[in-house]
């Protein structure tokens, strides 16, 4: 009998998610991945700590193998180009860049897992020797290579969200000059100003030298031809290095010529399991968009803990099971050299934006009882509905401890809990952990008697 077969476009997060989840559910599922680049399932995530010397080795970045793969009958074909999708005929034309040849492969059920690539804007200069994107893993060893090769001293960041404040600390720790320009009035968005203010006092404390409400103009080449400038609308910056980190946006080019749709947010358009309006065609990551529980709708937030979430569900339908996709509610943590700062949830814009009426706190407290030796400070930020309590989001920063509290928040919100519920959690209590009242519940409470 002939196995049925299941076909993947994107061998990284998602991708491999799926197809491992897929492995597991249906042992005589024929399962193959394809993806144009060099490396499969890799930490995207960890490239700027590989760059900055934090993790020793590229291949520590690895999590699985094409031959690790292969061992459990998961076929991987890197180099490989997916050109076309033909829903009716239920076939994909696929280019070997090696070989240099299309090939016709037939699929009973297929995953589009084609991520999210860089925000590309008219830059003069943007073709400079120097000028980098990091997105992929060739991009990062490009990237290392000159960093290797040509010894850079000064570089310039473009962009201050995660991997803008990841880039700036890493390369500060490898010895660069580091200018990190960013557009609007503060770093990293996901947060409220308040906590944002820390952050640019963090980068400014270990020598970044934070450019806000600025942007760049143009990158401008020295005598050899590599870049040695940067122009600004505030001004000039000498710079051996750019890396432009200003967004990504959802690789859906390939669905659309295949008609299927994208939804309200640009990426494509899915079910609870991950279906895509196409019989058989399911897709998941940051291609995908994500239906948001705090919103009740449909949003696109691209994070490596949803594509592999949202594979898994993909990978276990596609297999023949039956799962659904929980949702998100925007969870994340980045680190901004001694400090963590933590989301979930709404912040406060964007509460108001979506017509929420809302109150907050800001509450200044201690990762541990205020006491102890080492006491480090601690900013908690709660979002709550107005006349209902119901929790809408949560921020935290300080040296250590936010990404417990919002995994707390995150939790909470899941549950839907009001903030007179979360009072009332049974929380882990001991002076060298917490104080007795958890800065999460001090932050409702006073939430509560304020309203």
């Amino acid at each position: 009998m002939k196995r049925p077969r299941f076909l993947v476009i994107g061998a990284d997060a998602a991708g491999m998610s799926a197809a491992s989840e897929a492995r597991r559910v249906n042992p005589e599922l024929q399962i193959t991945a394809f993806d144009k680049g060099n490396f499969a399932s890799y930490s995207q995530c960890g490239m700027p700590y590989w760059l900055g010397g934090v993790v020793k080795r590229r291949e520590q970045l690895m999590a699985r193998s094409v031959a690790g793969f292969a061992r459990r009958d998961i076929e991987v074909r890197l180099r490989h180009e997916v050109l076309e999708i033909d829903t009716q005929r239920q076939v994909l034309h696929v280019r070997d860049l090696e070989a240099r040849r299309v090939l016709v492969e037939p699929f009973d059920h297929l995953l589009i897992a084609t991520g999210a690539s860089p925000v590309e804007f008219p830059l003069p200069g943007r073709d400079l020797a120097g000028v980098f994107h990091l997105d992929v893993l060739e991009d990062a060893i490009r990237i290392d290579a000159f960093l290797q090769g040509q010894q850079p001293r000064r570089a310039v960041i473009v962009g201050g969200g995660y991997i803008g404040l990841e880039l700036a600390e890493n390369l500060t720790r490898r010895g660069l000059q580091v200018a990190l320009v960013q557009r609007g009035e503060q770093v990293f968005h996901a947060v409220d100003q308040e906590l944002a203010e820390a952050l640019h006092e963090e980068l400014d404390r270990h020598g970044v030298n934070l450019k806000l409400r600025d942007s760049i103009v143009r990158a401008c080449a020295g005598q050899d031809g590599r870049v040695r400038e940067v122009q600004t609308n505030d001004g000039n910056l000498a710079a051996d290095l750019v890396i432009l980190a200003t967004g990504v946006q959802p690789n859906v080019d390939l669905a659309l010529r295949a008609g299927i749709p994208f939804g309200v947010t640009g990426a494509l358009a899915v079910d609870a399991h991950m279906k895509t309006s196409a019989a058989g065609v399911y897709a998941a990551g940051d291609c995908a968009e994500h239906y948001h529980r705090v919103l009740g709708k449909p949003v696109w937030i691209p994070l490596g803990t949803t594509a592999n979430k949202q594979g898994r569900v993909a990978g276990r339908n596609a297999a023949g099971g039956k799962t659904s996709f929980a949702g998100i509610v925007a969870t994340a943590v980045a680190q901004v050299f001694e400090l963590g700062v933590a989301r979930t949830g709404l912040n406060e814009w964007e509460a108001q934006a979506a017509g929420l009426k809302c109150e907050t706190v800001l509450l200044k407290s201690t990762d541990q009882a205020g006491y102890m030796p080492g006491a480090e400070d601690l900013r908690v930020k709660l979002v709550v509905e107005r006349g209902t309590g119901r929790l809408l989001g949560g921020q935290a920063i300080g040296k250590r401890g936010a990404d417990k509290r919002i995994d707390v928040l995150a939790t909470a919100l899941y549950a839907g809990m009001t903030v007179s519920q979360l009072e009332e959690l049974d929380l882990a209590y001991a002076p060298p952990f917490n104080s007795v009242w958890d800065p999460v519940q001090a932050a409702a409470t006073r939430i509560r008697r304020q309203g």
